[in-house]
């Protein structure tokens, strides 16, 4: 097997960790994670939920991929939907098709039975990105974006969105103001204290409800290299060790 091909693989069984290791540390931690979300939403609905980051390369697309699993695994109807439309990835990790996606159905070349893919994980299904469009900001916030989201939370239990990282470009705080909550992924030692301050502020800027903080790659010496950490309200939750 050639090493692209090896690597590949690898990087795929890891990003889909919650579904090929259902009983791992790791997809306990992602378990604690959704059970941290439910208890934040006592008080209010919370149907559609967008992951960002900082910066890119933290991290919030795998969170996004496998929090949706294991929402899956708790029987409710997923949807996962790839609102990066600058660099998508969930069509590769799930290897379907990416000629058309979300970025097809705004356009109104697809309607939404045709963008919509069930995924090899029992009630999860996905829409990927579709073609990288020239005016990325301007689709998420245009009409039919909101009425996408809209009948999304009327199909299915939860809708998960993995948005670009909001330091990058607008197009997260754009997808925030459409949501119920919004959920922060952080790579310690990758994005300075400033810049991560300064993410939050830009989505506090249009009123995005922030769930917490995904503390990602804190090494704790003890066998594991990467970890997650959930922070809700001001309270902190250890769980159980996650990699990335």
């Amino acid at each position: 097997m050639r090493p692209q091909v090896s690597r590949f693989i690898n990087n795929v069984q890891r990003a889909l960790i919650a579904h090929t290791q259902p009983k791992s540390p790791i997809t306990e931690s992602y378990r604690t994670l959704r059970t941290n979300i439910e208890f934040s939403a006592i008080d209010g609905q919370l149907k559609k939920m967008m992951i960002t980051s900082a910066g890119p390369g933290e991290g919030k697309s795998t969170t996004a991929i496998n929090l949706a699993i294991v929402y899956a695994q708790s029987e409710k109807k997923v949807a996962l939907v790839d609102a990066d439309l600058r660099k998508p990835v969930i069509h590769r990790i799930f290897q379907i098709s990416n000629r058309k996606g979300l970025t097809t159905f705004l356009t109104g070349q697809n309607e939404l039975s045709e963008v919509l893919y069930r995924s090899h994980v029992d009630h999860l299904d996905l829409l990927p990105a579709g073609p990288i469009p020239p005016n990325p900001a301007e689709m998420l916030a245009s009409r039919r974006m909101a009425t996408l989201l809209e009948d999304l939370a009327g199909k299915y239990d939860v809708v998960i969105l993995d948005t670009p990282p909001v330091l990058a470009v607008t197009d997260a705080q754009i997808i925030a103001s459409q949501c119920d909550g919004v959920l922060f992924v952080i790579s310690q030692g990758k994005v300075k204290r400033d810049l991560a301050v300064k993410a939050k502020a830009g989505l506090e800027h249009v009123k995005a409800r922030i769930l917490g903080t995904v503390l990602n790659n804190v090494d704790r010496n003890s066998g594991e290299s990467y970890y997650y950490y959930y922070y809700y309200g001001n309270k902190e939750e250890n769980p159980p060790a996650a990699e990335e």
